[in-house]
């Protein structure tokens, strides 16, 4: 009785993907991972604080930052040979179960008392190493389990998995670093990469995983290598490479616009944040509800209203309130970009080459928020932070009024074949930009019925 009335109280768009029975396994094994990770945003940086020869703390926490994430990028161009040919539920096991053993590993050297900073850094530098090609796996094999109509609302799930970390997982971590080692809560996070390993590991194998080796091999070359000859989805790494790059300097400057000229302090910072993610996860929820989106005018429309609502406030001068609103607003603004990201690269990506792309796309996009961040240290410190915040603001406006300059050229040139009209969950006519036909095309053109996405069809969503 109770089951049918919370059944209708779910949005149409996401009931067949929370009632699918091999996904369904897999969502709360996510959702407690994304929370582990939003527990180690903080963590990481006070165990540094805390073992840190006196002076050095600063180094130390910028080193262990790095090395809780840039070994990804390192990961896919050095184990790309190797890695892409692998299914994408093994890839999220491994990186799962990398990710466990060797975070796990922190709370038990500082437990016995040999956790150095050197030991620490190489730790998490060598934890970090599949987060690239586990991320991919990850969205992958979403992709896999999944029709095309239904991968926008597993996206927005999953990305609204993530943002409610960033709102909850900081704060509880804060709390339990105070009763505790924040040791203990990165083994709190090492726990959740556990059980997303073995729960990912007790998925029985898909028809994907027992298609011959050759079958399953992605053709000759690398991921980036593809992306340079795909003019959509070089577009859209691009445009999503200069949005993160962007933003990077907004991690320099709140805070310190915060404690500045707000007069405010490590609360009033974390309202800021907690404002941001409640924001996100309301967009992303949304919009993954909507059945039909035109991709490129709504992820351009993004870029280009979170640059506006963080030009606003701090180019005219808007107070402490008044900036959180726009934060909040800005958050549910970019709320929808990254589900509606992968989904274009899920729907575009040539079949057999999801899981390399998306390795490649995440190894680049690695770089772009560091880059931004290290470019705003320089920044706040010649113009300061209220200077920065607008003109990053105004700069994000810029990339997208090009972007959407780019692409009315290219429609109108016929460059990018239906690009700005495709549906997020509707196979394009004919021929896929760049990838061939997609795989209802060829079911069809061989006789077979197109793939209706219903539940449990093919061999895609069996258990």
């Amino acid at each position: 009785m109770i089951r049918p009335v919370l059944a209708r109280a779910v949005p149409r768009a996401y009931r067949p993907v929370l009632a699918h029975p091999r996904l369904r396994r897999l969502l709360p094994a996510f959702v407690a991972s994304d929370f582990g990770g939003g527990m180690s945003m903080v963590a990481v940086a006070w165990l540094a604080i805390v073992i840190a020869p006196d002076g050095r703390e600063g180094l130390l926490v910028g080193a262990a930052l790095a090395a809780y994430a840039l070994p990804g990028a390192a990961g896919v161009l050095l184990l790309g040979r190797w890695l892409r040919k692998l299914p994408a539920r093994r890839l999220l096991m491994a990186n799962c179960a990398l990710r466990g053993t060797l975070l796990g590993c922190v709370p038990l050297a500082w437990g016995i008392g040999v956790l150095d900073p050197v030991t620490y850094v190489v730790l998490l530098g060598c934890s970090s190493v599949l987060t690239a090609w586990g991320n991919a796996g990850k969205f992958t094999l979403v992709s896999e389990l999944l029709p095309e109509q239904h991968r926008l609302a597993a996206n927005s799930l999953l990305g609204a998995s993530m943002s409610t970390s960033i709102v909850a997982g900081p704060a509880v971590a804060g709390f339990l670093a105070t009763a505790v080692s924040p040791a203990w809560v990165i083994g709190l996070d090492a726990l959740t990469y556990a059980v997303l390993a073995v729960q990912t590991a007790r998925l029985a194998p898909g028809a994907e995983e027992e298609a011959p080796d050759a079958a399953r091999k992605p053709p000759a070359g690398r991921g980036l290598r593809l992306l340079a000859t795909q003019r959509e989805l070089l577009a859209i790494l691009i445009l999503t490479w200069l949005f993160f790059a962007l933003y990077g300097p907004v991690e320099v400057a709140l805070p310190l616009q915060v404690t500045g000229e707000f007069g405010g302090d490590s609360g009033l910072l974390g309202l800021f944040w907690t404002a941001f993610g409640v924001g996100a996860v309301v967009g992303g929820l949304t919009v993954g509800a909507l059945r039909r989106l035109p991709l490129w005018p709504v992820t351009l429309g993004i870029v280009g209203g979170w640059g506006v609502l963080l030009l606003l406030p701090y180019g005219l001068g808007a107070g402490t309130a008044a900036a959180m609103v726009c934060f909040a607003l800005g958050g549910a603004v970019y709320g929808p970009y990254p589900a509606l990201s992968f989904t274009l690269f899920q729907n575009r990506t040539p079949e057999g080459w999801l899981t390399t792309v998306l390795a490649a796309r995440g190894a680049v996009l690695l770089t772009s928020t560091p880059v931004g961040a290290a470019l705003g240290g320089p920044l706040v410190a010649a113009f300061g932070p209220r200077a920065v915040l607008a003109g990053s603001g105004a700069a994000t406006v810029g990339v997208a009024a090009v972007g959407t300059g780019v692409w009315l050229a290219s429609r109108r040139g016929g460059a990018v074949a239906a690009g700005g009209d495709a549906a997020a969950g509707d196979a394009t006519e004919g021929e896929r930009p760049g990838g061939g036909p997609s795989a209802g095309d060829r079911r069809e053109r061989a006789g077979g019925p197109p793939d209706d996405g219903a539940p449990g069809d093919g061999a895609r969503t069996s258990a």
